[in-house]
């Protein structure tokens, strides 16, 4: 199953092919050797017309005729060994990444942008003075916040295989061909291509939420437990370098967060105890890891007394190290750490239950803090330096010191999440039962906020122990009274946020108060207080617009911007893009989000808050993806303020994580933009700043009109949507806990973005990341020159409009409209399916054309050569998984329900998926 070798072939990317090549023929192989050559040899002719095709030597309807009517028990091969292919040239391009940054590197080049080399290059041209530094970062943080929004398709058995795959073949490249060495290590991969073959790809039974907790959690063991502090500690100490005078980033700058047991919106599954396992989980992990270095720290630093002098501190500490006084007597700073692991085991063993598997001796003292643990692990370090052990010091001890001050007890914050309906049905019930109101929802906005503050300033608790509530309040007041225990147990970042999904209005906001302070959480009186930050997410076009409105209102009650004042004046704001595109498209969602974040700024700068805004993205472009680098500098004027936090779904997760350097690369890069935002004017259009915003308020309208008569308005659309796409099917593909849609329904607006946009993607049309944007585009230039060379000075000044338009190309890059019309071909009434794909192919062209016209690119990844090449590398492959979903598509809805066929078609959208790499 060899790649045909391209005519020209760089330097380059010789490697890049040649791994390509190798993997092809290991997986042909093995293909031959275990399916059998009739199979075998049907693969090799569909990957060869599969070319063909790319080569345009011949139509698409010649792979259509080879595969209908194949009989479903070759097609599962056939779709396996494509979809494999595919996961292996994934694998290829990422050591082909991976050499060209050595290059790059060993070249002596300038640092590229996106990395804290560069960035610190541009701090020092910026000629900053320290307070002001000190101001903008007084409040530093970057958080990326794993959550439950499942598109990774790939088990983690696949997963593990690919992983172990790259590894061999990273040590391959290390030795000549011909060499002893090279050889084994190919019958090693061999081993491995052949146990992933006989892996099956998609699994049997759906996720289950206490699945997804330990997937999230296995990202800490591979990369982040490692990686994390030690960017910490390099920003911090390269800051500080530069600025001397002012303690920068007195807390780490980098602090991660989950959604997976806290996110309840829309999950059933999510309760109370979830809540308790997903906190304990990830703080065992913690512990575990503290624990095991200690006991390695006790191995490596057995100074002796007799060699090198000890503080009076770590003298104390080894004297309470070991209850017999001859164990290592002459060695303090074993007997030292000895003390700390045994306190850290009794304070395991107090917030978990369970001492874990690296604890020492039990009956110490627990420690109340991290902070006191930490101090004694700084006396340790303190003492060695003061001896001229520093070098020692900054290896493991460092590392550890480094690891607790960034993850504490709990790891990682677990923000809780519902949707503000279920806070106002839940808060109706409460006060009912309560005799404080028969029918809070009858309440007019003013009513409904004066009497939820009123009852933020009493200490009366709504609820006795023998309430009888219905099922759903009282899930809801025990997942928040559990949300207490957790941070009771394990501090105050456990659970620093409460965030409300669809927040519309104030009362929105202080329902979500309410419960907390029922729960124990929210000290009411005067003052009131909270250590969880209540934050709204705005995510409709309309809720978005009105994002100030409503948060200028909310801090104009005293009883919450007291609230506010408490958490030190900083306000979180959550940002949806999901919803936001899925209800008025790619361009007027991605404006109506940077409006919103220009007047959160703007409110927050007249009432003395501090803005911190949570950016919910996806991983494909129409959920809000693309280069998060790209992104953060795209964001207007004030509004990263030294702080960000965003989401990190689905497949993206292991992309960017799974692996060292990339975990490293990627997390660099989200301070590298938080950074230059925050100390830098990026946005670059000064005074044009007003009428370059009017212009893109007058795009954004055209686009959202153009999308909406498609989408919203055109009769039938739901339903071409559904017989053209396998978005029916998506429900069935078992990567996570959560159901499609919000409730049963046909609507649009109900079905979750997550299936809406995977839906199109597998059907290659990619609607959601593009649609509407041509017509905007088209009519306001209106064919005037004149007009159209505003827009590209605009894309050649304006991060936003550059990213936005990079981001919608590499979407077209991805869309085959030739593979579309046969889904269409779907679509059972005619006239419906020409009419709506003719809309469709009549604005693709339209984005195509414009985009041009306005960057002056002549293709479409111009400034994106990596991902051409990916898609040169991988697309050929994307054919038959395309045509056989289809193919099975027709079979399923025709009357053939045979198990085969609809497992077929999961494997082609897993396939799909897989190749495409940010599905949803």
């Amino acid at each position: 199953m060899s790649d045909p070798r391209i005519e020209t072939e760089p330097e380059a990317i010789r490697p890049l092919r040649d791994d390509i090549r190798f993997l092809g023929e290991v997986l042909g192989d093995t293909i031959r050797d275990h399916e059998g050559p009739e199979v075998f040899d049907l693969i090799e002719r569909v990957r060869k017309e599969a070319f063909r095709i790319r080569r345009e030597e011949v139509d698409r309807s010649a792979v259509a005729e080879m595969l209908r009517g194949v009989d479903v028990a070759v097609a599962i091969p056939l779709i396996r060994a494509f979809s494999y292919f595919v996961l292996l040239a994934n694998l290829a391009e990422d050591l082909q990444r991976d050499r060209r940054r050595a290059v790059h590197i060993g070249a002596g080049e300038p640092p590229q942008d996106s990395s804290l080399a560069a960035t610190y290059r541009k701090l020092d041209a910026a000629a900053l003075d320290g307070p002001t530094v000190a101001d903008l970062l007084s409040d530093a943080l970057v958080a990326p916040v794993i959550t439950a929004h499942p598109t990774e398709t790939r088990r983690r058995t696949v997963f593990d295989g690919q992983a172990r795959i790259t590894e061999l073949m990273r040590q391959r490249g290390r030795f000549a061909e011909g060499e002893r060495e090279r050889a084994a290590l190919e019958l090693d991969i061999r081993r491995q291509v052949l146990a992933l073959w006989r892996t099956a790809l998609i699994r049997l039974a759906r996720l289950r939420i206490q699945d997804e907790i330990a997937v999230g959690l296995r990202y800490y063991e591979l990369t982040l437990f490692d990686v994390i502090p030690a960017i910490n500690a390099e920003v911090r100490a390269a800051l500080r370098a530069r600025w001397p005078g002012v303690e920068l980033l007195r807390r780490p700058i980098l602090r991660p967060g989950s959604w997976i047991g806290g996110d309840r919106d829309g999950n059933p599954f999510v309760t109370a105890e979830v809540v308790r396992t997903a906190a304990g989980q990830a703080a065992s992990v913690a512990f575990e890891r503290y624990l095991r270095e200690l006991a390695e720290l006790e191995k490596v630093l057995a100074q002796s007394a007799r060699l090198v002098p000890v503080s009076e501190r770590v003298a104390g500490l080894a004297a309470a190290g070991y209850p017999e006084q001859e164990t290592h007597a002459d060695e303090p700073y074993r007997r030292a750490l000895h003390a700390i692991r045994n306190r850290l085991t009794a304070t395991a063993l107090r917030a978990l239950g369970t001492a874990p598997v690296h604890g020492s001796d039990v009956g110490a003292e627990p420690y109340d803090t991290p902070q006191q643990a930490l101090d004694d692990l700084d006396a340790v370090d303190e003492s060695m330096r003061a001896a001229g052990d520093g070098l020692l010091a900054d290896d493991r001890l460092a590392a550890l010191r480094f690891a607790l001050e960034t993850f504490g007890f709990h790891l990682q914050s677990l923000d809780m999440r519902q949707n503000s309906e279920v806070h106002e049905q839940v808060v109706a019930e409460i006060l009912a039962w309560a005799g404080v109101h028969a029918d809070y929802p009858s309440l007019p906005e003013d009513e409904r906020v004066a009497l939820l503050a009123a009852e933020l300033r009493t200490r009366r608790p709504l609820l006795g122990p023998h309430a009888a509530l219905s099922e759903k309040a009282t899930q809801e007041l025990g997942i928040v009274r559990a949300a207490a225990e957790v941070i009771a147990t394990f501090g105050a970042e456990a659970v620093p946020n409460y965030i409300i999904s669809m927040c519309t209005s104030v009362s929105d906001m202080l329902e979500a108060a309410v419960l907390l302070k029922e729960a124990g959480i929210l000290e009411p009186g005067s003052p009131a207080s909270s250590p969880v930050g209540i934050v709204p997410l705005f995510e409709t076009i309309e809720d978005l617009a009105a994002g100030a409105t409503t948060l200028a209102a909310a801090l104009d009650v005293p009883v919450y911007r007291e609230l506010v004042a408490g958490a030190g004046m900083r306000q979180e704001i959550m940002l949806g893009y999901s919803d936001s595109n899925k209800d008025g498209g790619y361009l007027a969602a991605n404006w109506a989000l940077y409006r919103a974040e220009l007047e959160l700024v703007e409110v927050a700068r007249e009432t003395g808050i501090r803005l911190r805004l949570f950016h919910g993205r996806g991983g494909t472009v129409g959920r809000g993806g693309g280069r998060s680098y790209d992104a953060i500098l795209a964001q207007p004027a004030g509004a990263v303020r030294g702080a960000l936090r965003l989401t990190e779904q689905g497949e993206v997760i292991a992309a960017k994580y799974a692996e060292p350097g990339a975990a490293h690369r990627n997390l660099e890069s989200l301070i590298a933009g938080t950074l230059e935002s925050t100390l830098l004017d990026v946005e670059g259009l000064g005074p044009a700043a007003e009428p370059s915003y009017e212009l893109m308020d007058e795009l954004a309208a055209r686009a959202r009109a153009a999308y909406a008569a498609l989408v919203h308005d055109e009769p039938g659309f739901v339903e071409y949507f559904r017989q053209s796409t396998p978005v029916a099917e998506v429900g069935d593909l078992n990567i996570g806990s959560r159901p499609a849609s919000r409730k049963p329904t046909n609507s649009v607006s109900d079905l979750r973005a997550i299936p809406w946009v995977m839906a199109w993607s597998q059907a290659r049309v990619m609607l959601p990341g593009w649609y509407g944007t041509g017509t905007a585009l088209e009519q306001w230039v209106d064919g005037d020159p004149d007009r159209l060379a505003v827009l590209t000075e605009l894309y050649r000044r304006w991060p936003f409009f550059r990213t936005v338009l990079s981001n919608l190309a590499q979407v077209l890059a991805k869309t085959d409209l030739a593979i579309a019309e046969r889904y269409a071909e779907l679509v059972t009434d005619a006239a419906l399916r020409e009419r709506i794909f003719g809309m469709i192919r009549d604005e693709h062209a339209r984005t195509i054309r414009m985009h041009a016209a306005v960057t002056g690119n002549d293709h479409l990844l111009a400034d994106n050569a990596s991902l051409a090449e990916s898609i040169h590398n991988r697309f050929p492959y994307l054919e038959p998984l395309n045509q056989m979903q289809v193919e099975l598509l027709r079979r399923l809805r025709a009357g053939d329900d045979q198990e085969l066929v609809k497992r077929g078609i999961l494997l082609t959208m897993n396939g799909l998926a897989t190749a495409l790499r940010n599905s949803g």
